[in-house]
């Protein structure tokens, strides 16, 4: 999302570091050898939030941050991701444009808002119509806190991402050949189902459904069908806005357990639903991939240190 070029370190790849309510949390991944993608260590630190920077400093010196190049997630209710109409201008001012069309959309005033812009992909019949982008807004209160955070732990911060963002480098390596790709990851959070075609992400939509409103065993079947409602009303939109690009299957993000929401999806939805591992796609330098439950807390951040460099707008 937003770059800052720091200086080259010695350890390859990209450290990618969570700051939530409870933890910080690491994952690093090793892209320059071989052709998959190696997780060479992961980790976490329970903390104070308001500690955070006396908690990063001591991750720092524990794991040794300052010797590798590092990214770091906004928490979802740390920025907006909106869909827009792409305004007819040159690229050089497209930026400009963006803010000034996203400006009513924001809580607080646009000249507060650190922006960037995502150009979503369109089929062949489509590319005379109207495009459509993505605007990433984070008030700069936000950036600026997290930058320092950084900055005071002595730690060299490239980039700034986003779970969707994030989410759309791990379908990326799951993606068949001239089809798309959805993903749905539920967290304690909520939802979050992206749509992705050849490396692009097409599709980010939040669904208001929490793991662990799905633990509760009374009322699974009711919040199993609000995720079908929800699903359906995003594969619908993708098939008539993207209906010349076919959609392959939709995979579901490792859970702490099994509580069956496969099964279900695939008995509603009428396309393949498929779970999956992180081992099918990545590999673990310890011997073996984490438990489903690590690989659910760390998803984002070993798919935020999945990321290659963007193509510029």
């Amino acid at each position: 999302m937003l770059n800052w070029f720091a200086k080259s370190r010695a350890e390859p790849g990209l450290m990618a570091v969570g700051i939530d309510a409870e933890a910080i949390r690491i994952a690093h991944i090793d892209r320059s050898v071989g052709e998959r993608p190696v997780a060479r260590h992961w980790a976490s630190d329970r903390h104070q939030p308001k500690e955070e920077a006396g908690n990063l400093q001591r991750m720092t010196k524990a794991h040794g941050l300052d010797h590798y190049t590092c990214t770091t997630l906004l928490g979802l209710a740390e920025y907006q991701i909106l869909l827009v109409d792409a305004p007819n201008v040159p690229r050089d001012e497209l930026k400009a444009a963006i803010r000034w069309r996203i400006k009513d959309l924001l809580d607080y005033h646009v000249d507060d808002a650190t922006v960037d812009v995502l150009e979503v992909p369109t089929d062949t019949e489509a590319a005379a119509k109207n495009r459509s982008m993505y605007a990433i807004a984070a008030p700069n209160e936000v950036v600026h806190k997290r930058i320092s955070l950084f900055e005071q732990a002595g730690v060299p911060l490239k980039v700034i991402d986003i779970p969707e963002m994030a989410q759309r480098n791990i379908a990326a390596l799951f993606e068949q050949p001239d089809r798309a790709t959805a993903l749905l990851l539920v967290g304690d959070w909520g939802g979050l189902l992206t749509i992705s075609f050849r490396g692009d992400l097409v599709l980010a939509r939040r669904l208001e459904v929490t793991w662990p409103q799905l633990l509760n065993a009374d009322f699974r079947d009711h919040y199993f069908e609000r995720i079908v409602v929800e699903l359906q009303r995003s594969l619908d939109h993708f098939e008539r806005q993207h209906h010349l690009i076919p959609l392959g299957e939709l995979l579901l993000a490792p859970m702490p357990e099994d509580i069956g929401l496969d099964a279900y999806l695939g008995g509603k939805l009428g396309l393949p639903v498929r779970k999956i591992s992180l081992g099918e796609v990545i590999d673990f330098a310890d011997g073996g991939a984490p438990s489903g439950e690590d690989q659910w807390r760390y998803f984002h951040l070993f798919g935020a240190a999945l990321r290659l460099e963007e193509k510029a707008l």
